[in-house]
């Protein structure tokens, strides 16, 4: 039994401790709003994100930051990439020597487009073992404990080792890669694609196009995360394009709903307000859109999404864009 604290009290960190709970494991759940912490401790359930899944016995909540840290040496982050530096840097003073950090965190640092593990290596240094968990995985089924697979991805075998271990039951399969940086472009890229397979579905179109842009839009993947020092092999695994047909064609997908709003022409604000947690597509479409452009990338369809977004270009002229473009061979990254 390992104690392990989780960082971000959303519906994709409390799922992460329920799972760490339920495998026997004692865990501390985290979250700033002390109302919403205080709620989830009377209620053995957090019933904003996962209303029909309640608590295992040994995990607990707090919204003391300092008590998290200091609960255990293996920290879990599952906050939003915006929040993720000024956490670690809160972090930071209670670092123990033995410590160990993982991340759920999907998508890049917005100011830098830094990878975030470039950013765990900003404020705690090199030194530190340092592991991402992604692949196609809704929380609320993770809580209800349908299976699932993901990739833990790091370059220290012996941590990701012990990280698989922790996570591992009958319901819950856990793959090692030691590419970080492929599993965690895969995993802020496909949030962009997902955008806009919610945008195809959104202005009517079918299984056809839908098909079409989860084809291109892996192919934009590939060749960005292997510009960027990603293995094809992961970009073509759970962590890939796994995450990418789970994002593009299923609902629970906050990312796709979103671009199903705007393709049906609904203000932006108010599916926002809908969906009601945090579209990491809709920063990470700037960032990617903007590494595209600086290491000479054709990514059209990352573009048009981008346009969408940032431009107010019309959904349906975006679609047209990428149609009357020139025709040209089709292979893996061209």
């Amino acid at each position: 039994m390992a104690n392990v604290t989780v960082f971000g009290a959303g519906s994709w960190g409390t799922a992460l401790a329920i799972l760490l709970a339920r495998n026997g494991h004692r865990v501390l759940l985290w979250g700033h709003h002390e109302r919403h912490m205080a709620a989830l401790a009377e209620d053995r359930n957090n019933r904003r994100y996962l209303p029909d899944t309640g608590f295992p016995e040994t995990l607990s909540t707090t919204a003391d930051l300092p008590a998290a840290a200091r609960f255990s040496s293996l920290w879990v982050v599952a906050v939003p990439s915006h929040a993720f530096r000024q956490l670690l840097e809160t972090l930071r003073p209670h670092c123990s020597p033995e410590g160990r950090i993982a991340w759920a965190t999907k998508g890049l640092e917005l100011e830098t487009g830094k990878p975030l593990h470039r950013v765990v290596g900003d404020v705690l240094g090199p030194a530190i073992p340092a592991a991402v968990l992604s692949g196609p995985t809704f929380a609320g089924e993770v809580a209800a404990g349908q299976p699932t697979a993901m990739t833990v991805a790091s370059e220290n075998i012996a941590f990701a080792g012990e990280l698989v271990r922790l996570l591992h039951n009958d319901r819950f399969r856990a793959y090692s890669s030691p590419d970080i940086v492929g599993v965690e472009l895969g995993g802020a890229i496909k949030n962009v694609l997902a955008i806009a397979a919610g945008v195809a579905d959104g202005l009517g179109y079918g299984a056809n196009a839908r098909a079409a842009l989860i084809t291109r839009g892996l192919a934009e993947m590939m060749r960005l995360g292997t510009t960027l020092g990603g293995r094809p092999d992961t970009l073509m695994g759970l962590s890939g394009v796994g995450d990418l047909i789970l994002t593009c064609t299923d609902n629970q997908s906050r990312n796709r709903r979103f671009g199903v709003g705007i393709g049906q022409g609904r203000d932006r604000q108010a599916v926002t307000d809908e969906i009601g947690q945090e579209i990491e597509g809709i920063p990470t479409a700037k960032i990617v859109h903007a590494l595209a452009q600086r290491h000479a990338i054709d990514m059209p369809i990352t573009e048009q999404t981008y346009r969408i977004l940032y431009e107010a270009l019309p959904p349906a002229e975006a679609v047209t864009n990428l149609l009357l473009r020139d025709p040209k061979p089709e292979t893996s990254l061209d």
